[in-house]
């Protein structure tokens, strides 16, 4: 009886320890490299120009690296400058423009990477003489949108729009822009989805 019963539990004994060593098999351990960006608007994005290069040239193995890396860099500088998160204007960018495809109202030729103020034909969009004012009145609206009038901007006003939404609107993730940057709901949304594909590269 005793031998019977020894036996039993030891049977037992195997069978917990081999479903425990399957269980840990099988359960995903979290990739240690993965990045998990903000969906804040305020706040530094943590990829590096080189990063967000690889990554627009994944979607637009068109344009020339050493631009796209450059126009990065710019972006970076641009929201380190008024506090803003680089990742995520940078993604707001590639939805924008679709991979600087433009294709819509907007054109390359107005440096407009945030659709400002394009809304038809008669009104295709907002025009800046640079690349870099471009992204600066993006980063600049962006900044009306996360902030209250108490908040100063610390370059030069170039977003001929901020003003109004300073005082209007207030955004602070980016799901907050559905309905308020754009009349797509699934605005915020587009952006995320554009985040969480930066994150995985």
């Amino acid at each position: 009886m005793k031998k019977k019963i020894i036996l039993t539990v030891s049977a037992l004994l195997a069978i917990t320890t081999l479903l425990m060593l399957t269980s840990c098999r099988s359960t995903p351990r979290p990739d240690k490299n993965q990045k998990s960006l903000s969906k804040n608007l305020l706040g530094s994005g943590i990829l590096t120009a080189a990063q967000l290069a690889d990554f627009f040239l994944q979607n637009n193995p068109n344009e020339d690296y050493e631009h796209i890396y450059n126009f990065a860099d710019t972006y970076i500088r641009e929201a380190a400058a008024e506090g803003i998160n680089s990742d995520l204007a940078f993604a707001q960018m590639c939805l924008e423009t679709g991979f600087l495809r433009f294709g819509g109202l907007v054109t390359p030729e107005m440096h407009n990477y945030c659709g400002l103020g394009a809304m038809d034909a008669q009104h295709p969009g907002e025009v800046f003489e640079t690349e870099e004012l471009g992204v600066r009145a993006h980063i600049q609206h962006l900044q009306a949108y996360a902030t209250t009038e108490e908040v100063p901007l610390n370059n030069e006003l170039i977003d001929p729009r901020y003003n109004w939404v300073h005082k209007t609107k207030l955004a602070i993730t980016v799901e907050d822009l559905a309905g308020t940057w754009a009349t797509d709901p699934a605005y915020g949304a587009k952006i995320t989805a554009i985040l969480d594909r930066m994150s995985a590269d």
